[in-house]
């Protein structure tokens, strides 16, 4: 059962990943932009769905740490798709967007990523550890966006930042986990910049964007998942 979860979850990363950069690289709002980042989406869900029941079964077979880790994986990745899709869906309702269900993920981001950092930590590993910081990140600026209220472009920034956060979490899973497996001689410092690598490249990207969309009137924008 793992075996055929992992092959049906290699194919749809690998879709994932290719659907990310034909949104990342098109012209926003255009066709291919918004066929592309509905694929994406989609790929996600066909991912989350694989990844789910193979972090279980591999807890159940007494594999902690890995399980535990896709456990959270699974989550953040999760919050970052579920951001980006709603705040397309109601960009014209801030309040909905931020409502309880918002501030209740939030505050699951946080508590999965104290536990995670707590766990890490007792065990002495570092990837663990560091990767704390993505949930502690994401749900403190969950929650700071509600404190600020509604801000011009707010929907933009929501969104870009969430489809940021997802092909991190794609971008890491293909070379840290799945490249590492194929190729086991990939290790060391080359598997740590795997690792952290996309997450530092998302950092800069991110901080482009808000440079560019970041004040100013808000411009009307096509639906990508319309």
């Amino acid at each position: 059962m793992y075996a055929f979860l992992l092959a049906v979850h290699a194919v749809i990363g690998g879709l994932a990943l290719l659907s990310f950069w034909s949104a990342g690289l098109a012209r926003k709002g255009g066709t291919t932009h918004r066929l592309a980042g509905r694929t994406f989406l989609l790929a996600m869900i066909g991912i989350g769905a694989t990844a789910l029941p193979m972090a279980l079964l591999r807890l159940a077979a007494g594999d902690v740490a890995f399980g535990v880790f896709m456990l959270y994986l699974f989550l953040i990745t999760a919050t970052a798709c579920l951001n980006a899709w709603l705040a397309i869906r109601w960009r014209g309702d801030w309040r909905r967007y931020h409502g309880p269900w918002h501030r209740a993920l939030a505050w699951l981001n946080l508590a999965a990523a104290v536990a995670l950092l707590a766990y890490g930590l007792q065990r002495g590993a570092v990837l663990l550890s560091g990767f704390s910081a993505v949930g502690l990140y994401a749900g403190v600026q969950m929650l700071r966006a509600a404190a600020r209220g509604e801000q011009p472009r707010w929907w933009l920034h929501a969104h870009y930042s969430g489809m940021l956060g997802a092909g991190v979490a794609t971008h890491i899973a293909f070379l840290g986990i799945g490249l590492g497996r194929l190729l086991p001689a990939y290790a060391g410092s080359a598997q740590m910049l795997a690792w952290f690598g996309p997450l530092a490249t998302a950092v800069v990207i991110g901080w482009r964007l808000r440079r560019r969309y970041g004040a100013g009137p808000e411009r009307a924008a096509a639906d990508p998942l319309a």
